[in-house]
This record gives structure tokens, C-alpha cells and sequence, in this order.
């Protein structure tokens, strides 16, 4: 039975990691704040808030704050976008000592106006940070102030990075689209085969790939939350019959409140992998028609799996004789990415001896475990000292993860493979499945690791 080495934990962390051999019967501790002191790898509310509305092509959007915050978070995704670049600007109100003594409002009224003369938006995103939930200025009043002063929408983001996680600021972020949403006074009529995607960010046109799929199941994307989306599209989100949601650590929540508020009902999918990719379409196209009642959807929805089945027929061949049996190591933000990641390394002959999320959910938790192997370390909102421990620990080949985890990898020789905002190559549906297994053949194989080998039988290990 294989044990899990604790040696690094703090032990207010033995809780939120289990092996699978060692604790069947323990549930992993979840969802709820960082341990204090413990160094985790999550991002602050406002970070949660600002990746999830920075994709909205045509909003501006003032940090109300220090400088630091906006510059960490300027252009924060690589989202690609059909229309305006305006959202790759970032504004902010620059606070400073003086303005945390006798408050901010005058330097955020001086900023709005400023932002309208210059560029006249229709709307303005403004973020409260951590400082200004201390000072306490009253973001709400300034902006209903400024939104009647110039007949457009500023609509304030609850988003003070002290008062709770980055799971906080996925929800001030879905209150602020509500927001924006419920303006709309006017009923829409529901249209039959329009849906709304929540949850894709639209990396490396991801969103584009996925609208054409829709569209051959013969289904209209109504509104894109939030990438390469714009104001007045938003506005138009009540006439969808369905909302399809991707990413479930930050859509879940304004998918729920769409359904109580707007009766669209919703489903969550996942695009990343083949099986998972055809699982999804058939859901969608199940769900459509159980809403509208039409079988041709299920008819263009098969038809078209068969011709991407076709189109990739054998491309995966060389890349899963190439990989069998290397070791994966997982560490996303959202546990249902983590699933289908598990599912992904699988198919390629591949083992996960480590899988971990930021932000999952006790249920998601429970159907890693049972794809995962007995041995593989299951861990929530980890640290940087426990991942590196763990990839050692466990002879990872790769990590999947983000622009944070990046360093740790590289550190200790491990391949990496991004699989968020800074990726360049679409990692969904069929065409993804493929680049997803490209990349983790180059990224495994790439000769810079004999380097390391070598340098490191010359030195010994670089971290002890």
C-alpha cells in the first residue's frame, strides 16, 4: 500500500491532501479559505473578478487602488477578440498614502471622467481592492453617480482581495454581468436554437472553434461569457433557450441565478478531450431537444462527430506509443478541468500521480478520485513547497498548469505544459485533443532536459 509522504505539510494542510491507497474513506477538506500563512497558489477576489469580465471586448475597466494591482492583472488573459482591443487596456486611480488617509472617491470621479472624455465607453467596470474595502470610499454611490452624470453603465465590482478567495471574486465578477444583464427591462423572446456559452475566455480562439461546432448542430451562439464578448451582446442574453457552461468554477453560480431570475436552464460540459468533446455535443443536443423538440438536431449533431472522428482518425497514434506510461502531474484552477485532463493523459497511455485544483468542489473531488490510480495524490489549493514535493515524491514527467506553476516545473526539470491564460494554441474539441498531445510530447522530449540531467549529476539537485 503506498503512503503518503507528509513530511512537508503544515498540519492545519493534512486535511485538504489524500492518497487515494491510504485514506479511501477520507474526504478531502474543500471549498473554503486558505490556511493562513501556507503560501497557496490561488489569486486574490479581485484577481477572480477582473479574469473572469477582462474579455469583454468593449468595457474599460479602473482598478480603484495602488498601481500594483492593475499592472498584475493588465491584459491578464491571452483572450483573442473579433472586435474592439479596448479591454487590453488596463486604468487605474493609483492610490497612494494621501488618498489612503483621506480617501479615494475624488481620484475614481476624476478617472471616470477622464476615461469618458477621452474615449466615450459604454461601459466602465470600476474594482475595489483591498485597500479601498479598508478605507471604506463608496465605490456604489460614485458609480450610480457617474452612470446618471453620463447616461452609461458603471457598474462597481465588489472585489476586496482580503475578504475571502479567488472563488469570491468569480462571483462579485457574475453579480457585476447580472447587473449589467437586469438593466435589460424589456422581455426577449426566447429564440429556439439559441444558446449562451459561459465559461470560455476565449484563449487562442477557443470560442471560435467551439461556435462553429454549434453551429453545425445547427445552433446559434446567442451571448459568449465573457470571451470576445461586447456590451450589447450581453444585453441579448435572456433570448437563449439554454446556457452551455465550460468553465464550472466561475460560471456555475450566474448560470444558477440565469435560471432562478430568467428560467434558461443550464448543463455543464467540458471540450477538453475527445471523449469528453463528443460526451458534450451529445449532451447539448440532448438537452436542446428535450427543450424544443426537434430530432434533427440529434441527426447534425451525430453526423458531425463522424466527420471529426474521420478528420483526426489516427493522428493520436505516434504520440500515444511515444508517451505510455510517462507520469502527469495536475494543478488547475477548477476541478472539472482536472477531470478531464485525468481522462485526456489516459487516453494517451499516461499515468496522473498528482492532480489538484484551486477552487474544486467536493463532487468534483469524488470523480477524480475514482479515475485517478490508487496512488495518486489528490490535493485543494496547494502550495508551492507541496507541489514540488509531491512531483518529486512521485516522478512526475510533466505538470499541467498555469503562468504560476510554470517556475516550479522548470525548477526541478519537470516538462510543463500550460493549459491557461498564456497558451497560444487552442486546446479544445477534436483539433485541441490533438495540440494537447503535441504538446506534451515536445514539452516531455525536448532535448533541454539532458541538460538538466547532466548538470545536475555534475552539482547535485538544484532545490536539495
Amino acid at each position: 500500500m503506498e503512503k503518503l509522504n507528509n513530511e512537508v505539510m503544515l498540519d492545519e494542510r493534512k486535511d485538504f491532501i489524500v492518497c487515494n491507497s491510504q485514506m479511501k474513506d477520507k474526504k478531502i477538506k474543500c471549498d473554503t479559505n486558505s490556511v493562513e500563512g501556507a503560501v497557496s497558489q490561488r489569486a486574490c477576489v479581485y484577481c477572480g473578478a477582473r479574469v473572469v469580465l477582462n474579455p469583454i471586448t468593449d468595457a474599460y475597466h479602473i482598478v480603484h487602488g495602488p498601481i500594483g494591482c492593475a499592472s498584475y492583472t493588465w491584459d491578464i488573459r491571452g483572450s483573442l477578440t473579433s472586435n474592439s482591443e479596448v479591454f487590453r487596456n488596463s486604468f487605474s486611480t493609483d492610490l497612494r498614502e494621501e488618498d489612503i488617509i483621506f480617501g479615494g472617491e475624488k481620484k475614481l470621479i476624476a478617472a471616470i471622467d477622464e476615461i469618458v472624455k477621452e474615449y466615450n465607453p459604454e461601459l466602465i467596470f470600476v474594482y475595489a481592492t483591498c485597500v479601498v474595502g479598508v478605507i471604506g470610499d463608496d465605490i456604489d454611490a460614485v458609480c450610480k453617480d457617474m452612470a446618471n452624470k453620463y447616461k452609461i453603465r458603471v457598474i462597481p465590482v465588489k472585489s476586496s482581495g482580503f475578504a475571502g478567495n479567488k472563488s469570491a471574486g468569480y462571483k462579485a465578477a457574475c453579480g457585476a454581468i447580472l447587473n449589467l444583464i437586469d438593466e435589460e427591462k424589456e422581455p426577449l423572446e426566447k429564440i429556439p436554437n439559441k444558446v449562451n456559452y459561459l465559461g470560455d475566455f476565449n484563449l487562442a480562439g477557443e470560442i471560435w472553434i467551439l461556435r462553429d461546432y454549434m453551429e453545425n448542430m445547427g445552433l446559434i451562439v446567442n451571448t459568449k461569457i465573457t470571451g470576445d464578448a461586447s456590451f450589447r451582446e450581453l444585453k441579448k442574453a435572456k433570448e437563449a433557450v439554454l446556457n452551455i457552461v465550460q468553465c464550472a468554477g466561475s460560471m456555475t453560480y450566474l448560470a444558477q441565478e440565469f435560471e432562478n431570475r430568467y428560467n434558461i436552464p443550464f448543463i455543464k460540459i467540458s471540450f477538453f478531450g475527445v471523449d469528453d468533446t463528443i460526451m458534450s455535443l451529445r449532451l447539448i443536443a440532448k438537452k436542446v431537444y428535450e427543450i424544443n423538440g426537434n430530432t434533427e438536431i440529434i441527426e447534425k449533431t451525430e453526423k458531425f462527430i463522424q466527420e471529426k472522428l474521420l478528420e483526426i482518425e489516427g493522428s493520436l497514434d505516434f504520440y500515444k506509443e511515444k508517451l505510455k506510461n510517462k507520469n502527469a502531474a495536475i494543478y488547475v484552477g477548477g476541478g472539472f478541468k482536472a477531470i478531464s485532463l485525468i481522462k485526456q493523459f489516459r487516453d494517451l497511455g499516461m499515468k496522473t500521480v498528482m492532480v489538484g485544483s484551486q477552487t474544486g468542489r467536493a463532487e468534483e473531488y469524488e470523480v477524480i478520485r475514482s479515475l485517478s490510480d490508487s496512488d495518486t495524490v489528490v490535493l485543494d489549493d496547494a502550495n508551492p513547497t507541496e507541489l514540488e514535493h509531491f512531483m518529486r515524491d512521485k516522478g512526475a514527467d510533466i505538470l499541467v498548469g498555469g503562468v504560476k506553476e510554470r517556475p516550479l516545473a522548470y525548477k526541478l526539470g519537470v516538462a510543463f505544459l500550460d493549459h491557461n491564460h498564456e497558451r497560444k494554441h487552442p486546446l479544445c474539441g477534436f483539433e485541441g485533443a490533438i495540440n494537447f498531445a503535441k504538446e506534451t510530447y515536445a514539452s516531455i522530449t525536448s532535448p533541454v532536459w539532458d541538460i538538466v540531467r547532466e548538470y545536475k549529476q555534475e552539482v547535485g539537485d538544484l532545490n536539495g
